[in-house]
This record gives structure tokens, C-alpha cells and sequence, in this order.
């Protein structure tokens, strides 16, 4: 018998080229298991078991005719909802986009998926407009974690993380423009990426802040992450951000030794900027052990200040994300939820001219980064500071909230990536970040996998799924 539900991307296709297992039935059993499990994780806003279904069957279809697409041909995913696929609405998961909500095109990525061959399951969770989040007072609930229902996913691409948590899908997209692809793989034990800036279109994608904006991965090991990379990557000539680059094959360094690598280790980030909740920094050090262990050279390094980063971040995000809601602030805010509300009109009070000194200080703190980074392959630091609080406490996640080492990299533009570092005394996933040069994707996931590799963390299973 197959276990669909934890079944690897990279072993269904397999499977699935060698007709091991049929698209059909690979798709219909993760439907029942969202039709039997979802109701108490709410990670998804759409599903569209039809639509879904004529995919398999067409993709059955072309395996049959030996036909074969690739990795993804016949493997099941899901998109955030602010990503566009015809035939499913868009909805931000906010009453303001609940009608006319219905995209004639599809997003870049979305089209991506589908010359991949790859079979669309439906919509994820996310917070209101990718901001305003954990929310009780939207159209929809917020997505659970699934390794403790009570407590938050993290976000805000919260129904990605939880749809993969819960073996609901092997595949999902997911946004990050202050860490909201790396939030949910921290606090739901994934690996999530976020590429450099302008590696992955966002052409589709419905814009929080044009400059920090990210699409990226999210995937349950650091090889499927990587296998979906090879996918969503390349120049689009419609994104003006789009970056005119060649891709690599992202899996190519996987299963090579990290021996002699040069790691730096951002420690500043989480012991003296923040503070990280001490299982949180003890599942860090244990992973620069490994990393010792299997021959890399480890030492630390220093950056700008985490509050530098996060003002930066901060005035940057909030001016853009008010420009794109003014509109509609004025002509219906009761639409909105009380969190996005809150958190969008702060973009309303930041001057011209603090605006135009942020991007100013962004050019100055990405020369600096580069300069750093020189002496250094990757580096590694703090992802979340703490594990997953209880989702129903407002405070604790408002305060948690920032509590994070990701807005940096969204600031840089460089890739970074959230890999699981063990669990909490509460069985709640600690996590890391793996952080790299531009454009430099492929040697963050070599040393992300060896590390996975010399590790058992992704072979533990949530207890909604025992």
C-alpha cells in the first residue's frame, strides 16, 4: 500500500513514470484526506475536486502514451489564494475580494505547474491580503498548525504550511515579502525558499509590496524544494522585477560533501538583537554541530542590526502595501479585517521622505551583505525566535510576530531558506535559516540536504496523522 499522504515528490515521480501509481488515484486519496481531516485545520479556502480530477485523468493520459513531463507530471499541489489559476477565485481570504473575484489568466507560476504536468488540488489559507493575520473576524477561519491545532502556523502563507503539515498535498506555493514563506515552514516543521529577488515571477500574484515581494516553495524535504525550484524559476519578461538570468539544475548539488565548506553563523541576530527562546538557539547549535561534523568550517560572522533590518523593512512594506490598498480604504475599510486594517494604515503616516531614505538605506545594507559575504559559502541564523504559540492568544501572537530573523533577507533580495532544526519539549518544530549569496540557491540546498540527511527530522509525522 502507498502512504500517499507523506509521499515525497521525488518518490512519486518515481512511482508514477514507472506507472507504479496512477495520477487518478494519487490525487482522489488526497482529496478524501482533505475531505476527512480539513475541517479541523482549515488550510484550505478552494478546493476543486473536479477540476483536479480531469487533470490527473489527462495526466494519467500522457504517462500512459509514455508521454512523461517531468518530476511534477501528475503530482498533486496547491496554491496560496493570492496566486491567480483560472477557474478558482482569488480571494486574499478578505470579504474586500470575495465577489468578481475570478482570474482570466493564470499566474507565471501557475502556468509553470501546469506545462509541469503538475495536478492543482485547490486554494491555501493566508492571512488577509498576506498581512492581516491570525484573523477571527474574515469570511473564512485561520488555517491550524497541524502538529498542535491550538497553536499557530505561522504566515502568512498559513494554509500552505498546514495543508503540507498535515499530508494534504507533497507541493505548495506560498509568498514572502517579511518571511511569510519561511514563518510557516518554521513553525510547521518544512523546508520553505525564499529565492533571490526576481528569480521566481510574481506576475499573478496579487502584491503586498512590490519590492519586497517573493514567490516561493514550500515542501516537506530540501530535495522537493529544490525539484520545485527547477519549476517556478526563469525570467518573465512581464514581471518588470524579473531577474535575466539563467537557472541551474537546483538539485545538482545534492549528496555532495559539505567538507571545507566555509558556513558564517549570523549569532548576533539571536542572541543579542533578540533573544531566541532557548530550545529555539539549542536546535541551531545542534545543527552547527552536524554541519561541524560533517567538515564544514563554522565560524561567526556580523551583520547590521536586526532592528536596522526591520525599520528598513518595515517603512519599505507599509509604504508600498498603503499605495495599493488606498483605493479601497477609502471607499469600503469595514471590508477589511481589523489586523490587515491596523497593519496597512500604518503605511499612511510614513513620509515621501522616509520612503525614499529606505530604499537608500536598503542599496547601502545590500553593498555590505555582498561584502560579507566574501568570506563565506553560506551562512546561518535564527528563522522564528520562538516555537508556535497558541493561535487563539492575540498577544502572544502580536508579540511573537516580529520576533523573527527573515525580513533581512527580504530587505537583500538574497536567498534564504527555513529547514527544520528538531522539536520543542512541547513537540512543536524548532527551526534555521540557511541563507546565501545571490542567485546562489543550489549550494544553500547542498548544504541543507546534507544536513537533512545526517538528521531524522523530516521522518516524524504530525499526531493528527498517526
Amino acid at each position: 500500500m502507498t502512504d500517499f499522504a507523506f509521499l515525497t515528490i521525488a518518490d512519486a515521480a518515481k512511482k508514477l513514470n514507472a506507472k507504479e501509481i496512477s495520477p487518478v488515484e494519487y490525487a482522489q486519496a488526497l482529496l478524501d484526506r482533505i475531505s476527512a481531516h480539513d475541517g479541523a485545520y482549515s488550510s484550505f479556502l478552494h478546493v476543486s475536486a473536479d477540476m483536479a480530477l480531469d487533470e490527473a485523468r489527462a495526466a494519467e493520459s500522457e504517462i500512459m502514451a509514455g508521454n512523461w513531463r517531468g518530476p511534477l507530471h501528475g503530482v498533486p499541489y496547491a496554491l496560496k489564494d493570492i496566486v491567480d489559476a483560472t477557474g478558482m477565485p482569488t480571494t486574499c481570504h478578505s470579504k474586500v475580494m470575495q465577489r468578481n473575484s475570478l482570474p482570466e489568466t493564470d499566474a507565471d507560476v501557475t502556468d509553470r505547474f501546469k506545462k509541469a504536468g503538475a495536478v492543482l488540488l485547490g486554494k491555501t489559507a493566508t492571512h488577509e491580503f498576506a498581512i492581516g493575520g491570525p484573523s477571527f473576524d474574515l469570511p473564512w477561519p485561520p488555517a491550524r498548525n497541524p502538529w498542535n491545532r491550538a497553536h499557530f502556523t505561522g504566515g502568512s502563507s498559513s494554509g500552505s504550511g498546514a495543508a503540507l503539515a498535515a499530508g494534504f498535498v507533497p507541493a505548495a506555493i506560498g509568498t514572502d515579502t517579511g518571511g511569510s514563506v519561511r514563518n510557516p515552514a518554521s513553525m510547521c516543521g518544512l523546508v520553505g525558499m525564499k529565492a533571490t529577488y526576481g528569480r521566481v515571477s510574481r506576475r499573478g500574484v496579487f502584491p503586498l509590496s512590490f519590492t519586497l515581494d517573493h514567490v516561493g516553495p514550500m515542501t516537506r524535504t530540501v530535495e522537493d524544494n529544490a525539484i520545485l525550484l527547477n519549476i517556478i524559476a526563469g525570467h518573465d519578461s512581464q514581471d518588470p522585477g524579473s531577474a535575466p538570468i539563467d537557472k541551474p539544475d537546483f538539485t545538482s548539488g545534492l549528496g555532495r560533501s559539505i567538507k571545507g565548506m566555509r558556513i558564517g553563523v549570523i549569532r548576533h541576530f539571536f542572541e543579542t538583537d533578540m533573544q531566541a527562546d532557548p530550545e529555539m538557539a539549542k536546535g541551531i547549535d545542534d545543527a552547527l554541530d552536524v554541519l561541524r561534523g560533517l567538515g564544514a568550517e563554522v565560524r561567526d560572522m556580523t551583520l547590521a542590526s536586526l532592528d536596522h533590518y526591520a525599520a528598513t523593512n518595515r517603512v519599505i512594506l507599509l509604504s508600498e502595501a498603503y499605495a495599493i490598498h488606498e483605493k479601497w480604504f477609502q471607499e469600503r475599510p469595514e471590508d477589511y479585517g481589523e489586523l490587515a486594517r491596523q497593519r496597512i494604515m500604518g503605511g499612511a503616516f510614513i513620509r515621501a521622505a522616509d520612503y525614499v531614505n529606505g530604499t537608500r538605506v536598503k542599496a547601502q545594507l545590500v553593498e555590505a551583505y555582498n561584502e560579507a559575504m566574501t568570506d563565506f559559502d553560506v551562512a546561518i541564523t535564527a528563522s522564528s525566535m520562538d516555537p508556535a504559540c497558541e493561535i487563539e492568544d492575540a498577544e502572544a501572537t502580536e508579540r511573537t510576530y516580529g520576533r523573527q530573523a527573515r525580513a533581512p533577507f527580504n530587505v537583500l533580495g538574497a536567498p534564504a531558506l527555513a529547514v527544520p532544526t528538531g522539536f520543542s519539549s512541547a513537540g512543536l518544530p524548532l527551526s534555521m535559516q540557511i541563507v546565501g549569496k545571490p542567485f546562489d540557491e543550489a549550494l544553500i540546498y547542498q548544504v541543507a540536504h546534507a544536513y537533512e540527511q545526517a538528521t531524522d527530522w523530516i521522518k516524524r509525522r504530525p499526531p493528527m496523522a498517526a
